[in-house]
């Protein structure tokens, strides 16, 4: 049986539709909403839960299982110590600007951001080239995401080209650079007009106190990544001492944000997956990279964006790797594979890229970093960061506690090395120095080949001065100190390895997804439908008994078990609503398949199997419909496949 074709755009996108759609059916709301709510905090309802939990467990399969890695939990609340070590209590922030007159806080980036592109609008709608937003009625105004809204006015066409590569280089900009944007261009608080303050600096962690007394200073953490590297060392030895690994972890993460605005996109508090892969830094190719190495991903690179464009390349990883457009192939293989993931779910690959983080935006100790960045109403929105982070988290948490946060690797062969080495008459050289022996002791022992081979030369022609760091001059002859070639065999390799570490931000996945997804019948624009893939929806199955007659009961329980042994969630609606009524409501929920029993499902063992997009229907025995759904849920089978193995339902069962 052929499919029935879908015209899935035969209504526009409205982000007012889907957002009645998202608050009626609760798959989020605005926290302690009866007690006005707090801005930056959501609870999630039923729908929106289950669709989190099936995402997250279709996460833990491709990543955690497939790639066998190490998943932990670590604590929320964080000493301290830790942030102050890995920079987040110096640097983990965003510049902010003040309305000089109101006092209201405005994130600095965004506020520039805001109004080029609410100037672009105008200009657009001045030239015709774009539709007026159509006029909304009160209710969805207050539902709508507050934007700054546009004047149609026309600009300079130099003017139109200044802003556009403002807005390409956006995230590249210092707070200085920012507040001269402000300036040169004008731009003032949308919503009361007044100008605002130069940009300051604001720390986005929520610090607390851990302990009665107050003495000891705690953090909710931004991130679950520090919880990864302080355990190294134990991940290392459950690992057998083995490189490369992974670690990852599914938890809370907490960040005051300085206007938390666009629903799920910006919070105060958030669920987050992390993989911290850690890798050798003198080898840096993966295993598997051959099994994406054709995957083709759209790219945005930092050099475009620096010349003021947001022109995408596409190509596959493995050319971007051999161009060294990514840095290398472990980097590669995890852009690959997150971009796999994103389609499973059910992501527009054609609204998916992956932009490479611009100079300011780098920290100073990254190799690469980039962005999978998903398009929706409210324009390109990082979901998912890829960076390569060296080894310096491991490095600075070793050096703050004294603990080797090293891999010890048996080298295959010995290396075998000569190098001069100083010999120091020690009873002598302590005698003749006192107090500052120790210290041009290690001035000496720190030399490299180089210097100590010039120093060797010089002692042969008698006493030889060398400095302290503060320039202090001290005479050495050949008494004190001797200085020979030694061979050194080296069975061990001590090295701190690097880190590949992509970081998912579940919620903006979550929120994207659903406006992928969202589109209405073409009879009628009132009945919206979430076409989610059956791997990640809330709920597998709707069971629609023909009536709440008492005869359906006893099967109505028996199809429910049946499918809940075989792993299929589903959901009884025995409503008095029509059928045709219950099935649309549940389209709003993303429910793919819908069965149907009825007088003669009772009397034959059969029932029909309803497909949520096309509206098709198959029919079969009972549990024969029963295995084509657990096929189909599971991603096994597809509808197409199930209409070659169940015939077509016509409207008519016999009795």
């Amino acid at each position: 049986m052929a499919s029935t074709k879908v015209n899935k755009t035969a209504h526009p996108f409205t982000r007012a539709a889907l957002e009645d759609l998202l608050n009626r059916r609760f798959f989020y709301a605005p926290a302690f909403e009866i007690y006005g709510g707090v801005a930056g905090l959501y609870d999630y309802g039923p729908p929106g839960s289950s669709l989190q939990a099936n995402i997250l467990a279709e996460w833990r399969k491709h990543f955690i299982i497939e790639e066998s890695m190490l998943e932990v939990d670590t604590t929320i609340m964080t000493p301290s110590p830790v942030f102050e070590t890995s920079g987040h209590v110096a640097r983990f922030a965003d510049w902010m600007v003040k309305d000089t007159k109101t006092g209201d806080v405005l994130r600095a980036d965004h506020l520039v951001e805001g109004v080029l592109e609410a100037r672009l609008r105008g200009d657009k709608e001045a030239r015709g080239l774009a539709e007026v937003e159509k006029a909304e009625d009160d209710k969805d105004k207050k539902k709508k995401k507050k934007k700054v809204s546009s004047t149609a006015v026309k600009l300079e066409d130099s003017a139109v080209a200044e802003y556009e590569n403002i807005l390409a280089k956006i995230d590249n900009y210092t707070g200085p650079e920012l507040g001269e944007l402000i300036k040169t261009h004008n731009i003032v608080n949308p919503d009361s007009g007044n100008e605002v303050d130069e940009p300051v600096q604001f720390n986005l962690m929520f610090d607390s106190s851990i302990g009665p007394t107050g003495k000891v200073k705690g953090y909710l953490r931004p991130e679950t990544a520090q919880g990864h590297f302080v355990n190294f060392s134990r991940l290392l030895a459950f690992n057998n001492g083995q490189v490369p690994f992974a670690s990852a972890q599914i938890g809370r993460s907490f960040r005051n944000e300085i206007s938390p605005r666009s629903g799920l996109l910006r919070v105060r508090e958030f669920t987050m997956a992390e993989i911290e892969h850690y890798v050798d830094p003198l080898n840096k190719k993966h295993q598997r990279f051959d099994e994406v190495r054709d995957v083709k991903l759209r790219f945005l690179p930092k050099d475009v964006q620096s010349a003021g464009s947001t022109e995408i390349t596409e190509m596959t990883i493995g050319e971007a790797v051999e161009k060294k457009i990514v840095d290398n192939e472990t980097l590669g293989y995890f852009l690959a594979r997150i971009s796999l993931f994103l389609e499973k779910i059910g992501i527009d690959p054609n609204r998916l890229r992956f932009r490479q983080h611009m100079a300011n935006e780098m920290a100073h100790y990254a190799a690469d970093c980039w962005d999978a960045e998903i398009q929706s109403s409210y324009g390109w929105i990082e979901c998912v960061g890829c960076a390569d982070r060296s080894a310096y988290d491991l490095t600075v948490h070793s050096n703050a506690t004294s603990k080797p946060l090293v891999v010890r690797e048996t080298l295959p062969e010995p290396i075998v090395t000569e190098k001069e080495t100083p010999e120091f008459n020690a009873k002598l050289w302590g005698k003749t120095f006192m107090k500052n022996a120790q210290m041009l002791r290690e001035v000496v022992t720190q030399m490299d080949e180089e210097k100590l081979t010039k120093l060797k030369e010089d002692l042969v022609n008698g006493p030889v001065t060398i400095s302290d760091s503060d320039g202090n001059k001290y005479e050495v002859t050949s008494e004190l100190l001797k200085i020979e070639k030694k061979t050194f065999k080296q069975s061990v390799r001590d090295y701190t390895p690097n880190v590949i570490e992509p970081s998912f931000g579940i919620g903006r996945i979550l929120y994207s997804l659903l406006e992928h997804v969202f589109w209405a019948r073409e009879q009628d624009a009132a009945r919206g439908v979430l076409s989610l893939p059956p791997v990640v929806a809330p709920i597998k199955v709707l069971i629609v008994p023909l009536s709440a007659n008492e005869v359906f009961r006893p099967l109505i329980k028996d199809v429910s078990l049946k499918l809940t042994r075989a792993g299929v969630s589903s959901r009884v609606d025995d409503s008095s609503a029509t059928i045709g009524k219950r099935y649309s409501r549940n389209d709003e929920l993303g429910t793919p398949y819908g069965i149907t029993l009825d007088f003669a499902s009772v009397q034959n063992g059969t029932m029909t199997v309803r497909e949520r997009d096309t509206t098709d229907q198959l029919i079969g025995k009972i549990d024969e419909v029963i295995d084509i759904i657990k096929e189909l849920t599971l991603g096994d089978l597809t509808w197409e496949g199930a209409s070659q193995r169940l015939p077509a339902y016509t409207g008519v069962q016999d009795i």
